[in-house]
């Protein structure tokens, strides 16, 4: 069983993603973190992450990368999001998400293009969403508390332009794909939102 969970950023999708592979006994895969992880390698390597040549080169990240704390703030957020507009980027972490999803007895996988790309024919398909100021409020509300000082308006007018590079990007633009059950979490607390999205894929299961 693959569920496919797409959505914009600070939308809750990682935290339901991770709760419906613990509810599911499956393996969880957040995929943005891969790109987070070229924007982070385009950083130390002193590229510009607008650059389809300098963002392919950080494709060959070394795997302790990933555990690297950096790549959870704002700053690389941003060079991820401008390095998964590269069709160069995206076919080269095509296989490996690929090879995740197919796994014997299913996976969990969150990110842009889930369901539209990676696993098209995943028989649970969630879109998590939620308003841009929600959304911001969130992220500021996490970063505060971890002693980082910055202003909510900064946050919210970054999710914007993420959200607009996302959307519009010609290379697997992020949308909700055909047939995904759109969980809007606006209004939703974490232990709500979970409850609706387990509900959701017991429903889409049958």
């Amino acid at each position: 069983m693959i569920i496919a969970v797409d959505g914009p950023t600070a939308s809750g999708k990682g935290t339901i993603a991770k709760a419906l592979a613990a509810h599911f006994g499956l393996p969880h895969l957040d995929t943005g973190l891969l790109y987070r992880a070229v924007g982070r390698q385009v950083q130390i390597n002193g590229g510009n992450p607008d650059d389809p040549h300098d963002a392919l080169a950080a494709c060959e990240f070394p795997e302790s990368l990933l555990e690297d704390s950096s790549l959870r703030s704002e700053e690389v957020g941003g060079f991820a999001s401008r390095v998964s507009v590269h069709p160069g980027v995206r076919h080269a972490l095509y296989e490996r998400q690929r090879a995740f999803a197919l796994q014997e007895g299913g996976a969990v996988l969150d990110g842009r293009d889930i369901g539209t790309v990676i696993a098209p024919e995943a028989p649970v398909k969630l879109f998590v969403t939620a308003s841009v100021a929600e959304r911001a409020r969130r992220r500021w509300l996490e970063m505060t508390g971890r002693g980082i000082d910055v202003l909510l308006a900064a946050i919210e007018r970054d999710i914007a332009a993420r959200d607009a590079r996302d959307m519009n990007r010609a290379d697997a633009p992020l949308m909700a794909a055909p047939g995904a059950l759109v969980i809007d979490t606006t209004h939703f607390g974490r232990d709500a939102a979970i409850e609706a999205a387990i509900e959701a894929v017991q429903t889409r299961l049958g």
